[in-house]
């Protein structure tokens, strides 16, 4: 063993081991290795993406599950990468080249420019990411570190492409397609974001032309769209309009072409919506768009791609953006009196998920594919073969598959895998493949349009390990074991991986899928610079610790559920390892041969509390199997915390140091180190997939291993430490030990009654419930924090003494001049009296059968609990205040 510094210092730890873990290629997977395979794909982040505690919490999972592989004798494979993430990366981009005076529009530089551009942007600042990946420990074999637009997965993307047209499942149509002004280019349903937005519900009146003196009031929130309108329609069975079916209204905007335009009949238009007339503007509404199908009406786009008005929208509207023609567009309704009134309204607007403003409808010729392999991908899930956690994502799945509709797979993009399809400028012949067609290539003309990023990511699992070829990666380590993700994209990609992996592999690309929570703040809100509640992971690193936030925010995340984050987390994780450190440089201090073998332990000399601590270590081993097949982290952590913080170091080696007084035995205190040795080796095996820098150096430091070895390489115990002991043996030990603990509990608790908690000079008199207790006593004493502890087992209590009954015996303190045993009596008497009233108050109200039919169950529950608690409590203080009298 080697000496261990007072305190300890994650950050140089930390850098150190990182560096040499990767040195001695920790983390390189080997396909011909005979172990068998474990493998999991990162969630490839976007090239432009800073470490945020999402990535903190997924890639943490990630990192727990292939470090514990590799102790369970798998050969592992976590494959990492970045995403071109298109739309971001070029706004990105765009963005810097405009604040730079640069560019005013991507046009100035042309495609090839703008690209290379990116290009260069992805060069300088793609990585960052990646590196900070690495300052949170992860353990990715990066000599594999792909990225979307590397050349050969860029052949993957075109070879599935050309494969799904040749089979008729790609297809190019004019379709209402969601378009977004800012970025310019179409996003599929899953891209656009539902946002409740206030606005107004515009009500004007209409002539109809036929009949002059009709007139019809229509709502709408988006009068600027008017312009657009070819027809206004009713619902056949609405008897207020269906007389008026045929004629036509007189459209009111613009005011230099007030069209007459239809009156139809639709079944889509809603009674109560409104006023149950509806103005149909095709080219602006997805719903509209239908109608003008079934009646063949005109379509009259008033709109440009970036959301302002064409001269379509007439004089008034047109060079306006899209809601400064909203205002204006309202205003001449006024102006010409046909404003009938205007209320506030909320509704949902559709928002891009990447540039955060609203959606247009809009008519556009786009490609769209017919997902392949659906039943298949159904089916998996369905019958329980692929694994969702937690298992409530299935039926969200199983109903997306239900409804699923063909995907909008093209964006008017220049960052990205483009269409490989040609157009022939004389014949208009297309041409689909992976190389341009041969000939005069003068005469052929690309798609300018690039895939959908989602298209590319969806081949993962397989294009990242050498697909098409049947390289040795692929066969090896195809279909992946684990999946880590967050529900947000079970549709953008968990699905369509799934579809993708029968299509070309033949087999579910993974077993399971483990579904992380969102991070909220305390108060329930989730994490957003706006708010300024989102820390900077990178800055608790330096605060605390890699391993303290690891640990930190996997002791909070449950299952599946939305995780409540706070500094004091990441803090308690410091604190842990604080107390790891300390906890063996406690060993250190007490000498001896270090036990570096990992067979049984024996119980010749072994003393009491050591063969109990032994045998929690050895539960504690079966119950985190046992959470790790449930993918249950939070409950691996909390096992992890309770055992080490409770039973190892408040108890274990609290009742130890009774074996290292200089007149105890050396056989026995051979032993107690034997089983520190033990259970340290085990703990710190068990932690490091948490833990992993503290648990290497502490592993090296302590002399676990054999010299140069690595803990993250060392096997996962396959025996108990206990194995082969005399099982009544080992139950009558944690019987005493438990027995023992409780009865220190009760002391201490005790001295806090007597105002007397952090007094070590108190002395106390116990009346032994057996024999075996004067072996005991002396540990008692020190986990008691007792001045002195006589054993009497003809002790008869007088006046003034204070007591308790334990599992040991009872337990007398003698009160003499500690304290006023009159004051104690006044204020012991005064608590129980508060905690018969608390009884009192409780039990009213759960005897009101209003209360208990009408409170939530939770409330009631707390009520029978507070009966509970106090009524422990009075019985404590009335044995105390008999003892006293």
């Amino acid at each position: 063993m080697a000496e261990l510094s007072k305190a300890y210092a994650p950050g140089e730890v930390e850098e150190t081991w990182y560096a040499r873990w990767l040195e001695a290629g920790c983390f390189s997977a080997d396909p011909a290795s005979a172990k068998p395979a474990y493998s999991i794909v990162i969630p490839p982040p976007n090239v432009t993406g800073i470490l945020h505690l999402g990535h903190v919490l997924n890639n943490t999972i990630q990192d727990i599950l292939a470090r514990r592989a590799r102790m369970k004798g798998f050969e592992v494979l976590w494959l990492p990468g970045t995403d071109h993430a298109g739309i971001a990366t070029q706004n990105t981009v765009e963005k810097n080249l405009k604040k730079e005076g640069v560019i005013k529009h991507r046009d100035d530089l042309g495609r090839e420019g703008l690209v290379a551009k990116i290009w260069e942007w992805k060069e300088k600042y793609g990585g960052i990411i990646i590196h900070q990946l690495k300052q949170l420990g992860v353990s990715c074999d990066w000599s594999r570190e792909r990225f979307t637009l590397d050349p050969d997965y860029t052949r993957c993307v075109q070879r599935v492409f050309v494969d799904l047209y040749q089979k008729g499942l790609i297809y190019r149509g004019k379709r209402m397609v969601n378009w977004c002004p800012a970025s310019l280019t179409a996003l599929s349903d899953e891209e656009v974001i539902m946002k409740p937005q206030k606005g107004f519900m515009y009500h004007f009146k209409v002539q109809v032309v036929e009949d002059p003196d009709t007139w019809l009031t229509i709502a709408t929130t988006r009068p600027e769209t008017i312009p657009g309108d070819t027809a206004v329609a009713v619902n056949p069975k609405d008897e207020r309009y269906a007389h008026l079916i045929g004629k036509h209204i007189r459209r009111p905007l613009p005011l230099e072409n007030q069209a007459a335009i239809p009156i139809v009949a639709d079944e889509h238009v809603d009674f109560e919506f409104g006023t149950g007339v509806l103005k149909v503007t095709p080219a602006h509404d997805k719903a509209d768009f239908e109608i003008g199908q079934r009646h063949s009406l005109e379509v009259i786009d008033v709109l440009h791609p970036n959301g302002v008005l064409n001269e379509l929208a007439g004089q008034d509207l047109a060079g306006l953006e899209r809601f400064e023609g909203r205002k204006k567009a309202a205003g001449i309704l006024r102006e010409m009196d046909a404003m009938v009134k205007e209320e506030p309204y909320q509704n949902n607007v559709g928002y891009s998920e990447r540039a955060d403003v609203p959606i247009e409808p809009r008519l556009s010729e786009q490609w769209f594919l017919k997902y392949p392999s659906v039943d298949k991908a159904k089916a998996v899930v369905a019958s329980g073969e692929m694994k969702f956690y937690p298992d409530r994502w299935a039926k969200v799945y199983d109903h997306w598959m239900e409804n699923i509709q063909d995907w909008c797979i093209s964006r008017q993009l220049w960052w990205g895998h483009r269409i490989p399809v040609w157009y022939h400028q004389e014949t208009s012949e297309v041409h689909c493949g992976m190389e341009s067609p041969a000939g005069d290539s003068s005469l052929w003309r690309q798609d300018p349009d690039v895939l959908d990023t989602w298209f590319s990511s969806w081949l993962w699992p397989f294009a990242t390990m050498g697909w098409p070829e049947e390289t040795a990666t692929l066969k090896k380590f195809y279909p992946t074991v684990d999946l880590v993700t967050g529900p947000d994209i079970l549709f953008f990609w968990v699905a369509r991986m799934i579809m993708a992996g029968y299509e070309w592999m033949g087999v579910q690309p993974f077993r399971n899928v483990y579904f992380t929570g969102i991070i909220r703040d305390k108060q329930g809100r989730k994490l957003s610079k706006s708010l300024n509640n989102s820390p900077d992971p990178l800055d608790l690193i330096t605060k605390y610790g890699a391993d303290a936030l690891r640990f930190g925010i996997m002791r909070s995340a449950p299952l599946g559920l939305d995780l409540k984050f706070d500094d004091t987390s990441v803090e308690e994780g410091r604190n842990f390892a604080n107390k790891l450190w300390n906890a063996c440089r406690y060993r250190v201090m007490q000498g001896g041969e270090v036990r570096t073998d990992d067979g049984a332990l024996g119980t010749d000399h072994v003393p009491v509390f050591a063969l109990d601590i032994a045998a929690k270590m050895d539960q504690l081993s079966f119950d985190l199997e046992k959470a790790y097949q449930e993918y249950s982290f939070s409950q691996v952590t909390g096992l992890l915390y309770d055992f080490f913080w409770g039973n190892y170091c408040d108890r274990f080696l609290e009742a130890a140091k009774s074996d290292f007084a200089p007149e105890a035995e050396a056989a026995k205190k051979a032993g107690t180190l034997r089983v520190m040795d033990g259970v340290m080796r085990r703990l710190l095996i068990h932690l490091h997939p948490f833990m992993p820098h503290i648990t290497e150096e502490l592993w090296r430091v302590m002399g676990y291993g054999a010299e140069g070895t690595f803990l993250m390489r060392e096997p996962l115990p396959a025996a108990p430490l206990l194995e082969g002991a005399d099982s009544a043996l080992i139950q009558a030990a944690q019987k005493q030990a438990a027995a023992v603990y409780d009865s220190a509990s009760r002391v201490r608790n005790l001295k806090i009654m007597c105002d007397l908690a952090s007094n070590r000079t108190a002395d106390f008199i116990l009346k032994p419930a057996g024999p075996w207790v004067e072996s005991a006593a002396e540990t008692l004493r020190l986990l008691a924090q007792a001045g002195t502890l006589r054993v009497n087992p003809d002790f008869k209590p007088g006046k003034g003494m204070a007591g308790a009954v334990t599992p040991c015996g009872e337990i007398f303190l003698l009160l003499g001049s500690l304290v006023d045993v009159d004051a104690v009596r006044a204020r012991l008497t005064q608590e129980r009296r508060k905690a018969e009233e608390e009884i009192t108050k409780a039990n009213a109200k759960l005897s009101s059968e209003t209360f208990t039919a009408r409170a939530p169950a939770e409330v009631v529950e707390e009520h029978r609990q507070r009966v509970t608690d106090f009524t422990a409590r009075t019985g404590q203080l009335t044995e105390l205040l008999d003892n006293l009298n």
